[in-house]
C-alpha cells in the first residue's frame, strides 16, 4: 500500500526500482501493468495499492487473505495507532520497521526471534542500528560480560533530514544533510535492552548523522568483567562471524583498506571492523559497519518469515 498516486506513478516506481543511486541497477525485467496497478518484476506480480489510510483498504479485494502488513511510514510506533492496519480486510498481522513503544516485542533476528508467539499480531523488527549491534554485544556478554558502554552511531543522512537549510521540528535536523554532520539522539541503546534485557540500563547512546547516503558504523565502546587484547578478542568475533548460530547476522572483516561503499549490498547485520578493533585489560572499543538499508531489510524479512511460519533450510547447517 502506498499514497494515493498521481499520474505517471507506477511508471516513476518502476524506474526507481529499475535504477538506484545506491545499490545500481537491477539485474532482470521489470513490466508495468497500468490496468492491474500492478508492477511485474522476474515475473513475480506486485499488486501496487493507492490509498492515504488503513481505513480504505481491503485487501480481500485482490485475493489477498491474511496479510502480513509492513509498516515502515513511521506515523505509528505504538499499539494502538499499528492497531489500525488490523482493521483492514485481508490483514492479519503488523511487522513495524522502527522500535515499537509500550508493550510492543522488540525482536532483532538471530538473538531474540524465539519470544515471537502464533498469537502475536503486531511486532517491531526493531532499527537497522539495534539489529547492526544487538548480536554482536550479545556476542561479548556471554564471552566477557558488559559492566557497561557507550555506542555511538556515525548514520548516513535519511530522508528525515532537509538536503538544505529549511525549518525541521527535531534538532540540528533542520541543516542541510549533505554538508554537515550533524549531532543527533538515538534510541538504540535502550532498544538493544528490549531484545536483550541483560544489557538493561548499562548502556548510553548518540548519533551523528553524516553526509553519504547509505552504510554506517556503529563504535561500541564498553567495560567488560573480563580481560582481553585485540587479538583475543577478534579471534573470538571471526570465530562468530564463521561458526556461530549468529554467523548469518555477524561478518568480520580484516582489511586495512576497507571504507564505507564497500559494505554496500552486505546482507549481513553488522561488521565487525578486527583492524580497528581496540582492547586492553576490562576496556574494549569494537567498530560495527552496517547497510543500514539493505543488510536491516535482510533482517526485517527474516522476521517477516518467523511472523509468518515459512522458514526455509539454509547452509551450511549450524
Amino acid at each position: 500500500m502506498v499514497r494515493g498516486g498521481k499520474d505517471g506513478d507506477l511508471d516513476k516506481r518502476a524506474s526507481l526500482l529499475r535504477r538506484d543511486s545506491v545499490h545500481g541497477q537491477f539485474n532482470g525485467s521489470i513490466i508495468v501493468d497500468h490496468e492491474r496497478n500492478a508492477l511485474i518484476a522476474n515475473g513475480n506480480f506486485i499488486q501496487v495499492i493507492y490509498a492515504n489510510s488503513p481505513q480504505e483498504v481491503d485487501y480481500t479485494q485482490f485475493d489477498i487473505q491474511n496479510a502480513l502488513i509492513v509498516d515502515n511510514t513511521g506515523v505509528w510506533r505504538d499499539r494502538e495507532g499499528l492497531s489500525r492496519h488490523l482493521a483492514s480486510p485481508g490483514a492479519s498481522k503488523v511487522l513495524l520497521t522502527a522500535p515499537g513503544k509500550g508493550d510492543i516485542k522488540n525482536v532483532v533476528f538471530g538473538v531474540n526471534e524465539t519470544i515471537i508467539q502464533p498469537s502475536d499480531n503486531i511486532i517491531s523488527a526493531a532499527s537497522c542500528t539495534t539489529n547492526a549491534i544487538t548480536p554482536i554485544l550479545k556476542a561479548i556478554n556471554d564471552q566477557y560480560g558488559i559492566v557497561s558502554g557507550h555506542i555511538e552511531t556515525v548514520h548516513s543522512y535519511t530522508n528525515d533530514q532537509n538536503l538544505i537549510d529549511n525549518f525541521h521540528k527535531g534538532q540540528r535536523r533542520g541543516r542541510s544533510a549533505s554538508l554537515n554532520m550533524v549531532l543527533t539522539s538515538t534510541g538504540a541503546a535502550k532498544a538493544v535492552a528490549k531484545a536483550l534485557p541483560e544489557l538493561s540500563g548499562k548502556l548510553t547512546g548518540n548519533s551523528i548523522r553524516v553526509p553519504t547516503p547509505n552504510v554506517s558504523m556503529v563504535v561500541a565502546n564498553l567495560n567488560l568483567r573480563k580481560e582481553t587484547n585485540k587479538e583475543e578478542l577478534n579471534e573470538y568475533l571471526r570465530g562468530i562471524a564463521i561458526h556461530s548460530p549468529l554467523s548469518a547476522q555477524v561478518d568480520y572483516s580484516d582489511s586495512t583498506e576497507i571504507v564505507s561503499t564497500d559494505l554496500v549490498g552486505s546482507r549481513h547485520a553488522g561488521v565487525v571492523d578486527g583492524a580497528a578493533t581496540i582492547a586492553q585489560g576490562n576496556r574494549c572499543v569494537v567498530y560495527v559497519w552496517y547497510d543500514n538499508e539493505f543488510g536491516y531489510s535482510c533482517q526485517v524479512i527474516h522476521c517477516m518469515e518467523q511472523m509468518m511460519g515459512v522458514r526455509y533450510t539454509t547452509y551450511p547447517m549450524q
